[in-house]
């Protein structure tokens, strides 16, 4: 089970991270921002927001598959990993830079991950019948 745990969770912050980097693409590529049919034919002749479109696809069907099987508080957390992905993939792509406040804040991140993650387990593990009854 937690081999689906990690497969799901990393295929569900690969095809968010794939939406942000192709939104990021498609708006750089379709500069100047105007309100003109030559800007929207700019942004729909771009391949990465067909790239973005399938990262939602990829990230709605994952999300949904694992609801199923896991419990609503640590996955909405263990959802917002991409952020890291992100700002990683931003600085090395788009040369953003990665400040302190980033850092702090992907840091709690993975905490609050950690912690929800840590009290499903205690809760599940109190909800199970004691083995020696």
């Amino acid at each position: 089970m937690k081999k689906f745990h990690f497969a799901g969770f990393g295929l569900l912050m690969m095809f968010d991270t794939l939406s942000q980097v192709s939104f990021k693409y498609t708006a750089t590529l379709a500069l100047p921002l105007e309100f003109s049919l030559d800007w929207v034919w700019r942004v729909v002749s771009h391949i990465w927001l067909y790239g973005a479109i399938l990262g939602y696809i990829g990230a709605f069907f994952t999300w949904m598959t694992l609801l199923k099987r896991v419990a609503v508080g640590p996955a909405f957390a263990a959802s917002h990993l991409e952020v890291i992905s992100v700002m990683l993939l931003s600085w090395w792509l788009f040369n953003e830079p990665i400040t302190v406040a980033k850092v702090l804040g992907a840091l709690l991140i993975l905490g609050g991950i950690v912690c929800l993650a840590v009290a499903e387990q205690q809760l599940s593990a109190g909800s199970q019948p004691a083995a020696h009854e």
